[in-house]
């Protein structure tokens, strides 16, 4: 049996498994910055890519199910007298053991990118990431299914493009959050925060309808007879009954983990914070932070500790800490390291100098940055992390928050240090009380 089903891998496994794991590998790499920030971001991201992967599959089971009617060999296997479901079960071990080896490569070469910074590994992480593997034989099999049923040139492209509209389009069709998650392993995964988990039970109805699916696959496969064939119906049946009853009527795309969230800060003083799922970053936040709080040492009642924002702003019990804290929003570039590391110090200051967290109301963009470009020593640039505004075509101007914040910048350095500081005082003031700080650095009211 060994012998027999290395034959079948080499024949019709390693096609597919190549396949599946270039389709994947490209599609990761190319947005590494999806999935960088850690292991739960990675799994999510590689559970998205089935929705090309899942096809891939289906058209290389479809290929390799023609490739053996041209060879003609089905014949020559019919002639023999040994059960025809013994015969096709090498061929379904053969190609769900490669579709699984060509998903699993993709976790392979995907996870040394973020080795060295991802400390972080919740159990969530392990289950969304294995229902890809029933999700893909599924897909393997119906192929091999459909394939051996239509051997025709035409069905295994036909099979990709229908598989990617079912698998992207389809779940759209229904109207509650829970329905399309079944509908589609891919769907909702794409990683929002760092912070996010995915429940378990959606995880496990998810996994449970896909291999109902792969069970069909494997009957259809295997039956002589439409009569025989029609039995592929009941597996679908029960896994659609267990995996409805399984499933979280209240199933949200965007959930987060609380132990995520949960602070690990340094040792010593000053005091730095972030999130879990950020630990391994914390060496590189901390040199940045330390700096930001002795440039705030200048101001009165200075902020004396740095943290992360973890808050994930659903909830409004969730309180920010206090002013003596700074708050900032950590961003992770594409290779797992912080994002563009030299704008962190101006962030930091902009932060400290006018919360947009703490007061969203009074937010004044041009002056928060011109506050953290004076406390940097640095002219006001704009953040690469930051979104750029879009002026639509016959749309409204769109405001150039930098040149605005260059003349208040250059404004306060024609100032006596003690009035400029005094200045960024009065915003830091403003923000933490929300009382609005337009026109506090130009010394009147706008």
């Amino acid at each position: 049996m060994s012998r027999v089903l290395t034959i079948q891998l080499r024949r019709f496994g390693l096609p597919g498994a190549v396949l599946v794991l270039l389709v994947g590998t490209a599609g990761l790499y190319s947005r590494t910055v999806a999935w960088s920030g850690g292991w739960i971001s990675l799994a999510m991201s590689l559970r998205e890519y089935l929705m090309l992967m899942c096809p891939a599959a289906l058209a290389a089971g479809a290929w390799l199910a023609r490739q053996e009617h041209r060879a003609k060999v089905a014949e020559l296997f019919a002639g023999t007298p040994r059960p025809r479901h013994q015969r096709m079960l090498s061929m379904l071990a053969a190609v769900g053991l490669a579709v699984t080896g060509g998903y699993l490569g993709v976790l392979a070469v995907t996870a040394p990118w973020i080795a060295g910074t991802a400390r972080y590994l919740p159990g969530a992480a392990v289950a969304v990431a294995a229902v890809g593997v029933p999700a893909v034989i599924a897909a393997a099999w119906i192929g091999l299914a459909v394939g051996r049923l239509l051997p025709n040139p035409a069905t295994a492209p036909v099979l990709a493009v229908i598989g990617l509209l079912a698998i992207v389009a389809g779940p759209a069709a229904f109207r509650q959050e829970w329905q399309s998650a079944l509908a589609s392993p891919s769907w909702g995964m794409s990683p929002f925060s760092e912070f996010q988990t995915v429940p378990g039970r959606a995880s496990a109805a998810q996994a449970i309808l896909a291999a109902a699916l792969a069970a069909a696959g494997a009957i259809l496969l295997a039956a002589g007879r439409w009569r025989t064939r029609a039995v592929a119906l009941v597996p679908v049946v029960l896994g659609l009954m267990l995996s409805v009853a399984v499933m979280p009527r209240d199933h949200d795309n965007i959930v987060f983990d609380p132990v995520a969230q949960q602070l690990v800060c340094t040792d010593d003083a000053p005091r730095v914070c972030v999130g879990r799922v950020h630990a391994g970053l914390l060496e590189e936040v901390t040199p940045h932070a330390r700096q930001a709080l002795t440039l705030l040492a200048r101001l009165p009642d200075p902020p004396t500790a740095v943290q992360e924002d973890t808050n994930d702003h659903l909830d409004d019990d969730n309180p920010l800490p206090g002013p003596d804290t700074v708050v900032f929003r950590l961003e992770v570039g594409g290779d797992g390291h912080l994002a563009d590391p030299d704008h962190l110090l101006p962030r930091l200051l902009q932060a400290a100098g006018a919360d947009a967290a703490a007061c969203p109301e009074g937010y004044d963009v041009p002056v928060a940055r011109a506050v953290g470009a004076y406390l940097a020593g640095r002219p006001p640039a704009r953040d690469p992390q930051e979104s750029p505004f879009v002026q639509e075509p016959g749309g409204p101007p769109v405001p150039d928050y930098d040149a605005e914040a260059t003349v208040l910048w250059e404004g306060l350095r024609r100032l006596p240090e003690a009035e400029a500081l005094a200045r960024v005082a009065a915003v830091r003031k403003a923000a933490l009380e929300c009382t609005g700080m337009t026109g506090l650095l130009d010394g009147g009211t706008r």
